[in-house]
């Protein structure tokens, strides 16, 4: 028997009351917001029944002495008016976007620490989404949402006092009309809540296919795929439109409905009322006045609590969704207390199994060792495993069975953060941010300075390279990278290794698809940054490793060779040898 699918609440108390708890550190601009609040419903009631008094005791009755007096009166609780309105929009404003920093630091900070497998699974689009677009609803929740209704509320309540007390027959009428745009409020809330989380979802899907689609804009203009892409942003688009238009159809029948019962109620006054005024004498002109002011000033705020709880509801969902990425348990378990201090880089693999995927293992029981300052490398065919050792060193994935050890420290009692510092990477994809040269080599690090750089570049044979760049280190490589060649993205690398001295270094297949020049800069630089430290490289250039103190021959996730590059090479049929002849056979033919 299937479950039913939980009905989505109109409003959640729970993820509210969630929410409020970020507006503790700002208590007192809350208090101030919701005193002008009740200064606005105060002010604003207080002006019909002013009118009322002018009117009957001196307008009607012909009487000059203390009209000044009401006019006075008006202006100033006109004035008061405004500027409490000023100061709830400021505050209320300013105490969402506190609110919303706060939320937004919190959330990246979650996320700079998720395991890389949930990036696996995960949209880039929608985890922009969350920490953008989602983050501006939660804002529009203080700045025009909950105060604007607790407003609204606030001044129907006044306003409705004021009436009954100045004429309970003529306030009856236009309570009579109230629970039937109540109850047309209550129905439509339900139905937008739904629509909103709808556009919201669609938001999502919009933003990470045109996010995957212009990061990966080469692909698609080599294949030639621009006229397919168009026809899916167009489906994507169309859900898009029909989520937003669900939303303005629910408006386009309630706001009309609620304007005629508005205009039905303002009709019925002014003809009872004036009825009255004029046969029963049970209403006066200034009642009449009075009235007629105040019921725009009883339905408009109603008309505006259904508008701002589209508000409301926009930003509880965006919560929501942000709240799921903030309790979701990704994170590496950083339990460790212990750091590495003078360390050596003895590394040691202990029968590690691990798989990315239950049930599909990836590592079936490696073990090896290497000693401080030696250089072993991994080679293999794609999908032996090789990169994925390395991830398990960096714990960017913990491991399903098994030990890993430095300096016979298990890497989980070291903190996360003191391993990857003594750990440097060099990566095959390098990744190089919209900046200068400079920073992307220090990464802001102020320990580093310029001149740290510019010796450990010409140690490692690259500052000549920069130097020739239009301002040299000061040279904007843009988004990726894209303004330097992939050998020379990956020169950047090797100089961003080198310059924090690590005590262990790898490489992961810093030499694959270069050129030729830039191969001999990077083999004299990968000589210079991997002499004195423990070094792991991983190769598919068999030239580019044979100085190796060892090599290990990796197949299926298991390790099915291990020795130096003469050693493997003496068996005949060997999986190194049948490895060395397929990639030296295939260059010399």
């Amino acid at each position: 028997m299937s479950k039913k699918k939980p009905k989505s609440k109109v409003f959640d108390g729970q993820l509210f009351k969630r929410l409020l708890k970020y507006i503790k550190p700002y208590s007192g601009f809350f208090v101030l917001a919701l005193t002008t609040v009740l200064g606005l419903a105060i002010f604003g009631a207080l002006r019909p029944r002013v009118l009322q008094l002018a009117i009957d005791q001196n307008i009607e009755q012909k009487f000059e002495p203390g009209f000044l007096n009401y006019i006075l009166a008006m202006l100033v609780l006109l004035i008061l008016e405004v500027t409490c309105n000023l100061l709830f929009i400021y505050y209320a404003s300013w105490l969402g976007q506190s609110v919303v920093r706060d939320i937004r630091i919190k959330l990246f900070n979650h996320i700079l620490a998720f395991k890389m497998k949930y990036f696996d699974n995960s949209s880039v689009g929608v985890l922009i989404t969350r920490s953008v677009t989602d983050m501006e609803r939660i804002a529009d929740i203080f700045g025009e949402g909950l105060f604007m209704i607790f407003s609204d509320i606030l001044k129907m309540s006044v306003v409705g006092g004021v009436m009954f007390y100045m004429n309970w027959r003529l306030s009856l009428i236009v309570f009579f009309t109230l629970p039937i745009v109540l109850i047309a409020t209550k129905i439509f809330q339900k139905y937008m809540k739904k629509a909103f989380e709808d556009v919201r979802t669609e938001v999502s899907n919009l933003n990470s296919f045109v996010q995957e689609r212009i990061t990966g804009m080469k692909i698609v203009q080599i294949f030639a795929r621009e006229s397919i892409e168009s026809e899916n942003f167009r489906a994507i688009n169309e859900r898009h439109k029909k989520g937003w238009i669900k939303t303005v159809w629910y408006n386009s029948v309630f706001f009309p409905i609620a304007d005629l019962l508005s205009s039905v109620t303002l009709g019925a006054v002014i003809w009872l009322g004036g009825l009255n005024t004029i046969l029963e004498q049970t209403a006066s002109i200034g009642d009449l006045t009075a009235f007629i002011m105040m019921v725009p000033m009883m339905f408009r705020p109603l008309n505006q609590i259904a508008n701002k709880f589209n508000t409301l509801q926009m930003g509880m969902v965006a919560a929501d969704r942000v709240f799921k990425v903030l309790d979701t348990t990704s994170n590496i378990e950083d339990h460790g207390d212990g750091i590495l201090e003078n360390i050596k880089g003895n590394i040691e693999f202990k029968n590690v199994k691990f798989s990315y995927v239950d049930n599909e293992p990836v590592l079936k029981g490696v073990s090896f060792k290497v000693n401080a300052g030696e250089t072993i490398a991994i080679v293999g065919s794609t999908g032996a495993g090789k990169s994925t050792i390395i991830n398990l060193l960096n714990r960017l994935y913990d491991i399903n069975f098994g030990n890993i050890t430095i300096d016979s420290k298990d890497i989980k009692s070291i903190t996360v953060k003191n391993l990857r510092q003594n750990i440097a990477v060099v990566l095959q994809d390098v990744f190089l941010f919209a900046d200068t040269i400079l920073n992307n080599i220090t990464l802001k690090n102020p320990a580093i300075t310029q001149d740290q750089v510019e010796a450990a570049a010409k140690d490692i044979g690259i500052h000549d390279f920069i130097m020739s760049l239009p301002n040299g280190y000061n040279y904007n490589v843009k988004e990726r990278g894209v303004m330097l060649s992939s050998g020379q993205r990956q020169l950047i690398s090797f100089l961003r290794a080198y310059v924090v001295n690590p005590k262990i270094l790898i490489l992961d297949e810093a030499t694959a698809s270069i050129d030729s020049y830039a191969e001999q800069l990077i083999q004299k630089a990968t000589q210079k940054i991997t002499q004195g430290r423990t070094s792991i490289v991983i190769a598919h250039r068999l030239a580019t490793i044979q100085n190796a103190d060892m090599i290990i021959v990796l197949e299926a996730g298991e390790i099915v060779e291990k020795g130096t590059h003469k050693d493997l090479l003496k068996t005949k049929n060997g999986p190194y040898r049948n490895l060395y002849d397929a990639q030296f056979m295939t260059k010399n033919s």
